[in-house]
């Protein structure tokens, strides 16, 4: 007979589970109050244990859920929470200019996270119902299973042998040497091959197990084992003692059983054991630690369509280049058959579409196999008319969406993937761009840390690549600030494939594509409905002549145009959206397009964020500088010329943020922009041609970021920058001309960092310094530390960072070129 919970005390696990869940949710209540750092995700983890209280201040909840677990689980997750008690605790310790180490510490608080709420959640279902049943099933399960690895136990031994590979394997031979170079490293314990869904991973380990090389030196302990999303580790440890013909049967826990594989794996004779985890998924991570033993000789090869960073190794896949693609498109489509009648031509144009993707060659090509001419050319018809790969191949959709569909359980992470097909083939798209949409679409944080966090959380499933052109970007200045985005054309093509399966006024976001003026009928006819996207992306080619027709779309938010002719003219349908909230244009020809029509602009009196990308801006902007709602301005690349010095009324009482990057023919910067009251961020970067800044630049009271990195022609900061009281952050890199600063920064009371790296005229600092009491951080060059070295022991905060790298002399190089 069973007792009822309430008749029982509470054990050593119940008790010590209650303890560190309530000392996490002190500390995280505690570290939010003391630092700005981490807030937003901070406050994510306290709504996560708020949520899951009642369970952990309930022994009757908390046993409930204890009983679903083994007891070393327990154990592990005891110490789990432990561990993340210190790790909310070094939030206020963790610098705010070091990017690296901050995203660092932001991943361990997300994985935090969601281990509570895996743990929890998933047993909440179980909780309904009653614990007698619970203990019913579990008596029955164990029965069930014991059964079944007895009835099974003689029919694996064989279970964990390499399998064959494929008759043919094309482009993978200088892939192969190069991973069996970095696996035979002595330092090489962990090795994951990544890459998307049908680019050869497992072909590549089926390869490198078959390789006479790695036979010779791990000999008959090359183990194999294909992990599913659903495989336990217990089930792995038992195919792999199978394997080696040991009775599994008495395995308890899964800490019993990988003690029993690591005391088989040290008596083996051979000191060489390669074991080889296939299409891990991130679930299934934990697994991948549990097996990494410290033993001599023994090495896991992982495959996964998923970066494991935590493991140090990663040999990225890359695609098929143009000869091995039209090699293995061939192989398929021809195999066994006539193809003298298939012009080379007709065949490496439908190869240009498959973007070396191997599957996608392959079942094209096989579709194609044996067919006539007129399939071949309407095959190519199709592509070159925009039909998508996906449409040619279900089997091809199939393999690629499954990384898609694991999406779903993680909040607004699909949506953000799908919003990537919004820009053009091929082309960088900035961090900054994602973070003003998303903010606006979705209500994130304005700083960018969840930006910054679903595009580590995309990158991880090879779904993207991150790419940061300056490494000491710093956080205070924005989590998105030096990075972009940049995608394999076919994942593009199904975020596209994706968006456009709903009929058009369904779609949740709407993407026109139109080349050689070729506007599509329903827009021409104005058959269609009204189109009801919160986001809507035009991209244009060189040709485009900006004939517009109306369009009815009421209800967008996000508005993308992208373009490559030398003009372009806004599209007048844009004043009646009455909802759009971010504006983007952007020009991706050799020129800046000189755009026309901005007094469209004027009429959104619901913009919050306009970004101008690689356009010539006329001589009046003057509706720019009117829009009531803005709250963040940028120019990108474009010329400028005289359009903002003309201006002589800036009324944007909302703006919060005014970006101005490489804008290459600016020289100065209005004084009308000085009346910005409301401005917290100014970021003037990389404009080669700015001489001076206006003398009324402390005007902005509420200024708190000022970015004037890479102005090579800067020669001072005016004095009344004193007067910026609420200033923290003060970036004034590679300003080369600069060789004073103003006696006045001393003022500066709430600054906390300054970066000041390749200011190489900078010859001595003033004696106010020594008044910057919140000075933590300095971030300079070798010769600039040792004008601060002075003043160390008057600022007892300060802490002098010297960057490494020369990045003036690497600017010296791109100037050469």
């Amino acid at each position: 007979m069973r007792l009822s919970v309430e008749m029982i005390a509470p054990n050593a696990h119940e008790v010590a589970l209650g303890t560190v869940m309530v000392e996490l949710l002190s500390a995280v209540q505690s570290e939010s109050k003391r630092t700005a750092n981490f807030r937003t995700l901070l406050k994510r983890l306290e709504k996560t244990l708020r949520n899951i209280e009642p369970i952990f201040y309930g022994i009757e909840r908390l046993r409930k859920v204890l009983y679903c677990y083994p007891e070393n689980e327990t154990k592990l997750f005891i110490f789990y929470v432990a561990n993340g008690r210190e790790v909310v605790l070094e939030c206020s310790n963790i610098k705010c200019w070091n990017v690296y180490k901050k995203f660092l510490h932001a991943n361990k608080l997300i994985a935090l996270d969601n281990m509570l709420l895996r743990f929890f959640q998933d047993n909440m279902s179980l909780n309904r119902r009653s614990l007698f049943e619970i203990y019913a099933l579990g008596d029955k399960m164990d029965q069930v299973l014991t059964a079944v690895t007895k009835q099974t136990s003689g029919l694996l031994s064989d279970s964990c042998s390499v399998p064959g590979m494929p008759d043919v394997i094309i482009g993978l031979d200088s892939h192969l040497q190069n991973l069996k170079q970095i696996l035979l490293k002595d330092d090489t314990h962990v090795l994951t091959v990544s890459a998307p869904g049908g680019c050869g991973k497992t072909t590549l380990a089926k390869m490198l197990c078959h390789d006479n090389e790695i036979k010779d030196i791990f000999g008959d302990n090359i183990l194999y084992v294909t992990v599913s999303k659903t495989t336990s580790l217990k089930t792995i440890i038992q195919k792999l003692f199978s394997h080696f013909h040991v009775n599994a049967c008495e395995l308890q826990t899964d800490e019993d059983a990988k003690n029993q594989l690591e005391n088989m794996f040290r008596k083996m004779k051979s000191k060489n054991i390669l074991l080889v985890l296939d299409d891990v998924w991130s679930e299934s991570e934990s697994i991948i630690q549990d097996l990494k033993f410290t033993i001599p000789g023994y090495k896991i090869l992982v495959t996964s369509r998923f970066l494991f960073s935590r493991f140090g190794s990663t040999f990225d896949l890359s695609l098929l280049n143009d000869e091995d693609a039209k090699t293995l498109f061939c192989y398929s489509a021809f195999h066994n058959t006539n193809h003298v009648n298939v012009p080379d031509d007709l065949v490496n144009k439908i190869v240009k579409y498959c973007k070396g993707f191997p599957l996608a060659l392959t079942v094209i090509g096989a579709s194609l196999c044996g067919q006539n001419m007129v399939k071949w050319r309407m095959t190519l018809k199709k592509l070159s008319e925009g039909q998508s790969v996906f449409q040619l191949s279900s089997r091809l959709l199939v393999s690629l969406q499954s990384s898609v569909d694991a999406l779903e359980d993680l909040g607004i992470v699909k949506e953000c993937f799908l919003d990537l097909g919004s820009f053009p083939e091929d082309e960088r798209i900035p961090a900054s761009t994602l973070m003003d949409i998303w903010v606006e679409l979705y209500d994130l944080d304005e700083e960018g840390m969840y930006t910054t966090e679903y595009l580590l959380e995309l990158s991880s499933r090879n779904l993207l690549n991150l790419v940061l052109t300056r490494k000491d970007a710093s956080e205070v200045e924005g989590y998105c600030n030096e990075q972009y985005v940049t995608q394999h054309d076919l994942i593009r093509e199904l975020e596209i494939h994706l968006n456009s399966r709903d009929p058009i006024p369904q779609r949740t976001r709407f993407l026109i594509e139109i080349y050689n003026n070729q506007i599509p009928t329903w827009w021409i006819q104005q058959t269609q409905e009204p189109i009801n996207a919160r986001l809507l992306s035009i991209t244009t080619d060189e040709s485009f002549s900006s004939i517009w027709y109306d369009l009815n779309a009421p209800n967008v938010e996000a508005l993308i145009l992208n373009t490559r002719s030398k003009k372009y003219a806004l599209p007048q349908f844009i004043t009646k959206m009455n909802k759009l909230k971010v504006l983007n244009i952007t020009s991706y020809g050799t020129c800046p397009s000189q755009l026309h029509d901005l007094h469209f602009i004027k009429s959104l009196t619901n913009l919050k964020r306009l970004r101008l990308e690689h356009v010539s801006i006329s001589h009046s902007i003057q509706s720019i500088l009117q829009l009531y709602n803005l709250k963040k301005l940028s120019f990108i690349m474009c010329e400028i010329g005289n359009a903002l010095a003309s201006c002589t009324n800036v009324t944007l009482p909302n703006l919060l943020e005014l970006e101005i990057d490489r804008c290459y023919d600016l020289t100065e910067i209005p004084v009308g922009f000085c009346s910005l009251n409301c401005i917290k961020k100014l970021s003037i970067t990389n404009c080669h041609e700015l001489n001076s800044l206006p003398n009324n630049l402390g005007n902005l009271s509420s200024l708190e970021i000022l970015r004037i990195h890479s102005c090579t022609r800067l020669g001072a900061l005016p004095e009344s920058i004193g007067c910026l009281s609420n200033l923290m952050f003060l970036d004034i890199s590679d300003c080369l001309c600069i060789t004073t600063l103003p006696y006045e920064i001393g003022d500066l009371n709430g600054l906390r960092v300054i970066k000041m790296s390749g200011c190489r005229g900078l010859e001595e600092l003033p004696d106010s310094v020594v008044n910057l009491c919140l000075l933590e951080d300095v971030i300079c060059d070798e010769e600039t530390s040792y004008l601060w070295s002075y003043y160390e022991n008057d600022l007892c905060n300060l802490k002098i960072n010297t960057v490494e790298d020369d990045r003036f002399a690497n600017f010296m190089k791109v100037v050469a070129q």
